[in-house]
């Protein structure tokens, strides 16, 4: 009995401890959640060390700027409008205290109304142009120096000080960007070049273009190909009438189909455009009423071929092995079908002259051919064969234009090595 009793006791001994234990436990979570400034997880502890920043309050003395003085406002020159420049003397503090860190710019359409900041500038800065007005509104502007401390971003504290109101002012469109005089002057001078040469060209004038050697070689061919009695080839290229070398070409096709005329002599056009062979039979019908052998012209002599690029190569080629022309000429656009037909031209033995404006097709050209006209030289061909007054004032007045341009960057270079004068400053286009 004994034994037991003790048991029992033991028991309620141990239940009450742990009881005693488990209360001490739920006593002591609070303490162990809290951290080192004893505040609990989740909240905000505002201890002695934390500071409160009032920019109101907490402003240093003696870091206003003065305010900028001088403000001008004038419409943006030499634009389409709606701008206006807005211009000050920076204040004494941004040269010398160091007390501005930006200008602010405020507009208004009342000088007693709301104004709004509709820009800013770097301290320094003594400029701006306001893009964002309408034109015939009358606006107000003041510049506000600014000087205020920043801390990752956040305004630690801003002071600032305006300048007097400047205005009104209003915003429009100028006609003529005066900025670019000198390109008006450059142009009325060339423009006065070519009508000057054209009316001496209408007047009978014999104006002077200097000789191609390729030109000079076109009475040659022709008179060959009639000697051996064979036809002459013409290849106005693969491109269409809007491009400018295609006119050229049927322009010293004109030439060449009168030659050939008075020679009796036949000369067969191929082309891949539809509006290219009914102009180029126009030429070539033309060119034998001039030659005064307007029934020697057949229609069969231009005409079309296709429009697909190495289809006209291959047809052309075919052209070029069956008939064996003892002269071909090529004078257009050309592209990779060039050096297909010149080498088959080539091949057969005729007299070939090209001419294309093409850079990438001139080596081509001059490695298979006997005579080619590079890049320009086609167009003032065109001018040379066909003695068209407007032609050959148009090339003699750009001839002009060139050489007083020549002229000027040779003086310059010597005027501006020697430190004499600035005469780069009359070809500057100002934006």
């Amino acid at each position: 009995m004994n034994k037991n009793y003790t048991n029992i006791s033991d028991f309620k001994v141990v239940r009450f401890l742990s009881l005693i234990s488990i209360l001490i436990l739920f006593l002591a979570i609070p303490v162990f959640g809290q951290d080192a400034t004893g505040t609990s997880d989740g909240a905000i502890d505002i201890t002695e060390d934390s500071v409160f920043v009032d920019t109101t309050n907490s402003v240093p003395p003696d870091v206003t700027p003065v305010n900028v003085k001088n403000v001008t406002v004038i419409d943006n020159p030499n634009d389409d409008g709606e701008a206006i420049r807005i211009s000050w003397d920076v204040s004494v503090d941004d040269v010398s205290g160091g007390k501005v860190t930006a200008y602010k710019i405020y507009r208004s359409t009342d000088a007693a109304g709301e104004f709004v900041e509709v820009g800013n500038q770097t301290s320094g800065d003594s400029e701006y142009t306001d893009s964002n007005t309408e034109d015939g509104i009358e606006y107000y502007y003041y510049i506000s120096a600014v000087n205020e401390l920043r801390d990752n971003g956040d305004v630690l504290w801003s002071v600032f000080s305006d300048s007097d109101i400047a205005g009104p002012i209003k915003s429009s469109a100028q006609w003529f960007d005066m900025g670019r005089i000198n390109v008006l002057i450059g142009t009325i001078l060339i423009c006065t070049f070519i009508l000057y040469f054209i009316w001496a060209a209408k007047s009978g004038k014999d104006l002077y273009i200097r000789k191609i050697a390729g030109l000079d070689a076109v009475d040659e061919a022709v008179g060959r190909a009639t000697e051996m009695g064979k036809k002459v080839f013409f290849i106005p290229g693969i491109n269409d009438m809007d491009n400018v070398q295609t006119i050229a070409g049927l322009t010293i096709l004109g030439r060449v189909a009168q030659l050939t005329a008075e020679y009796e002599t036949w000369i067969e056009v191929p082309v891949c455009k539809s509006l290219v062979m009914i102009t180029a039979r126009e030429t070539v019908k033309e060119s034998y009423a001039k030659a005064g052998r307007p029934d020697a012209f057949n229609e069969a002599q231009v005409h079309y071929v296709t429009d697909d690029q190495f289809g006209y190569a291959a047809a052309v080629d075919g052209m070029f092995v069956r008939e064996k022309p003892a002269a071909i000429f090529y004078m257009g656009a050309f592209f990779a079908e060039s050096l297909i037909m010149a080498e088959t031209g080539n091949s057969v033995g005729a007299i070939q002259i090209a001419g294309t404006g093409q850079p990438s097709q001139l080596p081509f050209f001059v490695a298979a051919c006997d005579y080619t006209l590079i890049g320009e030289e086609l167009f003032a061909a065109s001018a040379y064969l066909s003695k068209e007054p407007k032609l050959l004032g148009s090339l003699k007045g750009q001839d002009m234009g060139k050489a007083v341009i020549l002229v000027a960057i040779i003086l310059g270079i010597l005027l501006e090595t020697f430190n004499i004068f600035q005469l780069s400053n009359f070809f500057t286009v100002i934006g």
